[in-house]
């Protein structure tokens, strides 16, 4: 019995939380949760390419942004579009863009990938921002209508709050399945040694492509949930260089070694966040002296730095 409740009591006490958030903690801190799994999902998605890979991308920002954008868009033209069929397009609009920049990027590494995705993604952002009557320039898009989903209101908050929650939570798991199939070993392998894995007769530049463009893929989905959970996207909203690098500090901080590290990292920068804020407008800069100091005494990130307590605290047990 104590190893049951060992083994799946942290799990169901995190549903029964999730399930009933709204109800608990309100609507202003759902709306902070929601905003935080958003961002989870997204640093997630980054960290296929980081963590799994070995690829440092300073543009996955346009992939957010094109999901955004595309949703928005066709919400904007179109009445009464579906929901999950707008975020489909969101995602297949990144997609397309993942496949277009990946015939050059994959055969990039090191700084050169990510000078790459640096350009590509600034090139985004003056795209969006000069093409005014497309995109509505810096001032954005929003006021859209938000559809229904079956017959649930989706600009009621708790109805968006659980909708949103199961997609992310399905777009979570998938991500998860693939860094546990003989794909995600082949991207560890590249990450680790590209020449021992070219060597062994896998195709590095066509793994490397299939990585970038799942990756791509679910950041788009995070982008256009966003847009959906804000109604409103802009250039500097969603396509600035903070855009591209808010998941890469995640991923770092919880660690981006650990499939769930990035999840960490959003949860601890979400509240040091909203903790800090209310006493200083300087939260830029904490979050980077954190930032520094996870980089040079844990390396690892949050979930590394547990794991080697984890390890320490067991081979005390063990020696006694």
């Amino acid at each position: 019995m104590s190893t049951i409740i060992k083994k799946w009591g942290f799990p169901v006490a995190i549903f029964v939380i999730l399930l009933f958030f709204p109800q608990l903690f309100g609507i202003l801190h759902t709306n902070i949760f929601l905003g935080f799994a958003i961002m989870a999902m997204y640093a997630v998605s980054v960290n296929l390419l980081l963590g799994y890979t070995g690829l440092l991308s300073f543009g996955h920002g346009m992939f957010f942004g094109m999901g955004a954008y595309a949703t928005s868009l066709i919400l904007s033209h179109i009445e009464g579009f579906p929901i999950l069929l707008s975020i489909l397009v969101g995602a297949f609009a990144a997609v397309m863009l993942a496949l277009l920049t990946a015939p050059l990027l994959v055969r990039a590494s090191g700084t050169g990938f990510s000078m790459l995705t640096m350009a590509f993604g600034q090139l985004m952002y003056v795209i969006c921002l000069k093409f005014r009557e497309v995109t509505g320039g810096e001032d954005g898009l929003g006021g859209f209508t938000i559809p229904e989903f079956l017959t649930f209101d989706m600009t009621d908050p708790v109805n968006f709050y659980y909708f949103a929650m199961v997609l992310l939570g399905v777009c979570l798991f998938i991500m998860w399945f693939i860094t546990q199939t003989s794909l995600g070993s082949v991207m560890i392998g590249i990450r680790d040694n590209a020449s021992r894995v070219d060597y062994l007769g896998f195709q590095v530049a066509q793994t490397k492509g299939i990585a970038f463009l799942i990756s791509g893929g679910f950041a788009g989905i995070a982008g256009s949930v966003y847009a959906l959970f804000q109604n409103m996207v802009s250039p500097d909203g969603i396509l600035g260089i903070f855009s591209s690098f808010n998941p890469i500090i995640m991923a770092v901080v919880g660690g981006p070694g650990s499939f769930f590290g990035p999840i960490v990292g959003a949860g601890v920068l979400t509240i040091m966040e909203e903790t800090i804020s209310e006493f200083t407008d300087r939260i830029d800069l904490i979050n980077g002296i954190f930032l520094v100091i996870i980089i040079l005494y844990a390396p690892g990130g949050i979930v590394g730095l547990w794991q080697k307590l984890k390890l320490a605290l067991f081979q005390k047990e063990a020696a006694k």
